[in-house]
Order: structure tokens, then sequence, then C-alpha cells
């Protein structure tokens, strides 16, 4: 099967049942300083695990929450304590802390070859039944840096807590070259 661009010449690419769609205009790299996002070191595992896990094209990435700049995370429960736009901008947060881990694993976002799969965790009241809009806040930077790439298969969900009360915690699984 060859799968074109409607912008961009493709080009076919098989491996291991699947078929990858290369477009000359792919470039996360770019995407994220027309955003204006800048990636700080990952935050270091505070128990017995690492960030990341490789094995062959895949990229495993642990949990993270919505750690940010100043050093504190985003905490509270969707529902009682922080409103689903609160709770979008803690996942969104969460999607920048994922991407450099990326970037420290990979050295460069471009060698993404796509997002697999995502699994966000909500920490909610009882009561909130949308989690899909609080954790739509990592999805929607996903595909704005990796476009089509960043599309991804997903499960959102509620928890009654999380570690350290943070807001979400979000992990994912990653192609790359």
């Amino acid at each position: 099967m060859l799968l074109i661009s409607c912008t961009q010449k493709a080009t076919q690419k098989e491996h291991t049942n699947t078929t990858s769609v290369v477009t000359n205009d792919y470039d996360p790299e770019a995407n994220l300083k027309k955003l204006k996002i800048t990636l700080r070191a990952p935050s270091t595992p505070v128990a017995n695990y690492v960030n990341v896990v490789r094995t062959g094209n895949l990229l495993f990435l642990s949990g993270k929450g919505p750690l940010q700049d100043n050093g504190k995370n985003i905490t509270g429960k969707i529902g009682a304590d922080l409103t689903i736009e609160q709770g979008y901008e803690a996942a969104r947060i969460t999607a920048i802390n994922q991407l450099s881990v990326l970037k420290s694993t990979l050295g460069n976002l471009n060698k993404v070859k796509r997002v697999v799969k995502v699994l966000g965790m909500v920490n909610a009241t009882s009561d909130f039944t949308d989690h899909p809009a609080v954790i739509n806040g990592y999805s929607d930077l996903m595909v704005e840096v990796f476009g089509e790439h960043g599309k991804h298969a997903r499960a959102a969900v509620g928890m009654g807590s999380l570690p350290g009360d943070i807001a979400v915690e979000i992990e994912m699984i990653v192609e790359v070259e």
C-alpha cells in the first residue's frame, strides 16, 4: 500500500506489517520552535524505575505528571479543585515533560516515527466523567508537534488518587527510527 500526503510526495517504507509515510515537511523540532516550547532536562525517577525503556524500535515512556518550570506539580482533583480547562493545561504540561524525555533519549525529535499509544490517568472526583477532555491537552500537543505522526491510540481514565495528588499522570509508547 502506498500512502500519499496531500501536500508532499510520500515514500513507502515496509517493516513488520506497517507502512510509514515520509513527507518532506515532517519536522517536529521546527514545530517546537514555532510553538515557542523549550524543553528542559527530564525529571529523575523517584523510585526504582527509569524514564524510558527501548525495545527494538519502540520506546515505552514511564508515567509523568504536570511538573512545571517552577519545580511544582499541578495538584488536585478535576471536578473539585480544578476545572476541565486547568486539567487540560496540566495534561499539556505533562506532554512537554514527555517530549523532554524523548529529546533526551533520542537527541532529536525528528527520529520519532509515530506516537503509538497514550494512557492518560486523571485524578478526578467519583462523579467526574469527562476524562477525555482533560487528556486532550496531551493529545492536541502531540499532533501540534508531530502532525499526523502524533495521532495515537489512547485511553483516558479516572483515578481516585495519583502520586503526590498530581492532577494527571500520562505514559506513552512511541515508534522511532
